[in-house]
């Protein structure tokens, strides 16, 4: 009886500190503060934008459908990653981001068309070409850290899927942010850059992203 009456007091000792623990946001809320963030890095290169250019190049089909899959891809690959760091959530939402890449990926091959239609037109400068690069890189790796710190309260049980949409979205989120300042359309050497350094960014999130998710899970 003494045994007993020493454990349910050292029950009632443990249960005493617990506090409730506070649910997560839902993913569709933790994917549009991140979203805000993305936002908010625009708006702040926003006074750099070439206005009147930009517009002009919206008013052609192929670039303003690749902006648009840029954008869409970056909202669907950001939700997809939230709702997969949910356990219990299906992996059926990975697909999601699927229709907008397509879409991001076509619109942006009909540059490499028109290039080989009319070769010389619009060439890009070697610079141009490295400054895009760089953009797309210096954008995506803060926000690849930031979604990867939001990611990681949620304990994903399946780590390298999550990340890997982390950085889909982190990737797409700055090609969108790309699209005022790219003064040409997309050739062959230019969205071949442009595909590296997002597939990079892609490819280093996912085991990166990984092993920091991972190390909430247990």
């Amino acid at each position: 009886m003494a045994d007993l009456a020493r454990y349910e007091r050292l029950v009632e000792d443990l249960a005493g500190g617990l506090e409730p623990v506070r649910p997560l946001p839902s993913p569709a809320l933790r994917a549009a503060l991140w979203l805000g963030v993305a936002v908010l890095i625009g708006l702040v290169l926003a006074s750099r934008i070439d206005t009147a250019g930009f517009m002009l190049r919206m008013r052609v089909p192929d670039l303003a459908c690749a902006a648009l899959g840029a954008v869409l891809t970056a909202v669907a690959a950001a939700f997809a990653a939230f709702a997969t760091s949910v356990p219990g959530r299906t992996k059926a939402w990975a697909l999601l981001p699927l229709p907008p890449l397509a879409l991001w990926v076509g619109a942006s091959g009909f540059g490499c068309l028109r290039d080989w239609i009319a070769p010389g037109t619009g060439q890009p400068h070697p610079q141009e070409v490295a400054g895009c690069f760089s953009f797309l890189v210096c954008v995506s790796v803060p926000l690849s850290v930031l979604i990867v710190v939001m990611l990681r309260r949620a304990c994903p049980l399946r780590p390298n899927l999550t990340a890997a949409l982390g950085g889909l979205a982190a990737a797409a989120a700055a090609a969108a942010l790309l699209m005022p300042f790219h003064p040409h359309d997309a050739t062959a050497s230019d969205l071949l850059i442009h595909a590296v350094a997002v597939v990079g960014v892609i490819g280093l999130n996912g085991p990166a992203g990984a092993r920091v998710l991972g190390r909430g899970i247990g």
